[in-house]
């Protein structure tokens, strides 16, 4: 009897010791599996502090909505101003989702990057495109372990931005619709 408590003893340490490892992803909060980040589209000049996309937005907006239509998006994160709402539209049509607002303070942008990371997780494995502002696309990259991008430039609005976050995070930037300007010295 000893020699078979001894036998079973040692078949389970081997089983631990054989057991594969956790990885880094099970011990860091979830995470969405695919998070496309842009900045809104193009803006009027019809109201100051809240503008709402002109002829040029709309028309990239519905390009967006065309450059992710093979990716099942299971979010849409704007903030509450209308530029970044509008953009949103046509993706959340095609979609069918009602967009996730993430209030943002201009004097404490921390705190709107916080809030898209929490409404992101949310839809942990799953892809999520957020549509934010060209000061904050880079630090909401960041915030989900892709490398820290330059400001976006004020004339710049076909950056598309794919992070697949992770250990090692991945980061694929293309274009859509219309060419952007050139940009500015010391944006992007």
């Amino acid at each position: 009897m000893k020699k078979l408590g001894a036998y079973f003893w040692l078949v389970a340490l081997a089983g631990l010791l054989l057991w594969p490892a956790p990885s880094v992803a099970q011990f860091t909060s979830p995470t969405p599996s695919l998070i496309v980040v842009v900045r809104h589209a193009e803006k009027a000049a019809d109201s100051p502090d809240n503008p709402s996309l002109n002829d040029l937005g709309k028309a990239r907006a519905r390009d967006l909505a065309a450059a992710l239509k093979d990716i099942n998006l299971a979010a849409i994160i704007t903030s509450q101003y209308r530029r970044t709402r509008e953009t949103a539209v046509p993706t959340a049509i095609a979609n069918r989702l009602t967009p996730e607002v993430a209030p943002i303070d201009p004097d404490d942008l921390n705190a709107y990057i916080h809030s898209v990371v929490a409404l992101a997780r949310r839809h942990h494995g799953k892809p999520v495109l957020v549509i934010s502002h060209g000061d904050t696309v880079g630090e909401i990259i960041a915030a989900f372990g892709g490398p820290r991008l330059e400001t976006i430039c004020d004339n710049i609005y076909d950056h598309l931005y794919l992070l697949r976050p992770g250990p090692s995070p991945q980061l694929d930037s293309r274009r859509y619709g219309a060419r952007s300007p050139a940009p500015e010295p010391g944006c992007i």
